[in-house]
């Protein structure tokens, strides 16, 4: 049987590992580029370099360590037989799901919808460069070494590694290219509520397809549950999702047909993100009011302080016209026992 050289999976691992890191690079390029300590050029060129160069050199590290985990893992690989394989593709899309549906709670966050903790733009503030080098090389270096973590089982089955580089490329295009219009919006979009929205629930949708594949992988293994509909030669083959038009929204969780098991889970997953973004919309709410009632606080005290400093001026006015009636009083007093 022969090995495809493109694996869905092993793309959607590449494109969000590629994409997180193209994130936190372009909130740091925006803090450096927007922050006005930094607004002098040299100091800002400097900062600049810093994050280019922190993050050249931790994907450098995190590939060389990716690979010579690789090579030992390949050669010392067995042959396994096709339900092994099965059971690999369906955790690889299980694991993919869960990194997915994470970007989709991440993803209004980084348009500034749901709000961070570290503050607005996702980054401590106060950075030098120092502080610059270490945060990005080591945030690079993870998302890079993750996706060594994630390519593991493809390591172990030896021949559906030949996937790994068009897949991987495809991701990296893919991850990049969101990765640049999330740093675009974020500096020419004043309002990104909509495509922080539309961007949510398309990786949500896309997050709940490979977990329901991903499960149905396993039941072609240990047994089929029960189908619940089946139209796939209906209208002629229109609404099969391993034919064009309808093979385009597959990767979304459509199926034309159904056993019990895809149902639950694709239900099951898709009602569990629901409740997480509820949560991240709830715990933002909550974030924005305390930030709120923080600043009104702060107001507050600013304007008692200004009302104590003019009590204090009026006070001070006073206390000055009364001496100086009290003089003008006592030297007329003086004048009269003098004549």
């Amino acid at each position: 049987m022969s090995v495809p050289l493109f694996n869905g999976a092993v793309m959607t691992i590449f494109a969000r590992e590629v994409l997180e890191g193209t994130v936190i690079i372009g909130q740091y390029r925006t803090v450096v580029q927007r922050t006005p300590e930094w607004q002098e050029p040299e100091k800002q060129k400097a900062g600049l370099k810093a994050i280019n160069t922190a993050a050249g050199w931790a994907s450098l590290v995190a590939v060389i360590l990716i690979i010579c985990v690789a090579v030992p893992l390949g050669l010392l690989s067995r042959s396994f037989d096709e339900r092994v394989g099965d059971i690999i593709e369906g955790v690889s899309k299980v694991v993919a799901a869960f990194c997915i549906l994470q970007l989709s709670l991440k993803m209004p966050k980084f348009l500034g919808l749901y709000a961070s903790k570290k503050g607005k733009d996702g980054v401590q503030i106060g950075l030098t460069l120092k502080s610059i080098r270490f945060n990005v090389a080591w945030n690079i270096w993870r998302e890079v070494a993750e996706i060594g973590v994630f390519l593991i089982p493809f390591f172990l089955e030896g021949d559906k590694a030949k996937a790994i580089p068009l897949s991987g490329l495809a991701g990296i295009v893919v991850g990049g290219i969101l990765g640049g219009i999330i740093y675009i919006a974020n500096k020419r979009l004043e309002n990104k509520t909509w495509l922080a929205v539309f961007m949510a629930v398309l990786l949500l949708f896309l997050a709940t397809g490979l977990f329901t594949g991903g499960l149905h992988e396993f039941e072609e293994v240990w047994g089929m549950t029960q189908n619940v509909y089946n139209y796939r030669d209906a209208a002629g083959g229109f609404f099969n999702e391993k034919k064009l038009p309808m093979a385009l929204v597959k990767p979304f969780g459509y199926s034309a047909k159904r056993s019990v098991l895809q149902i639950a889970s694709f239900w099951t997953f898709l009602s569990f993100g629901c409740i997480l973004h509820f949560w991240k919309w709830f715990s933002t709410k909550k974030i924005r009011e305390a930030e709120e009632l923080a600043e009104a606080e702060k107001a507050g005290e600013v304007e008692d302080v200004d009302k104590e400093f003019e009590h204090q001026e009026a006070t001070t006015i006073e206390e000055k016209s009364e001496g100086t009636d009290e003089e003008a009083a006592s030297s007329g007093a003086d004048e009269e026992n003098q004549s």
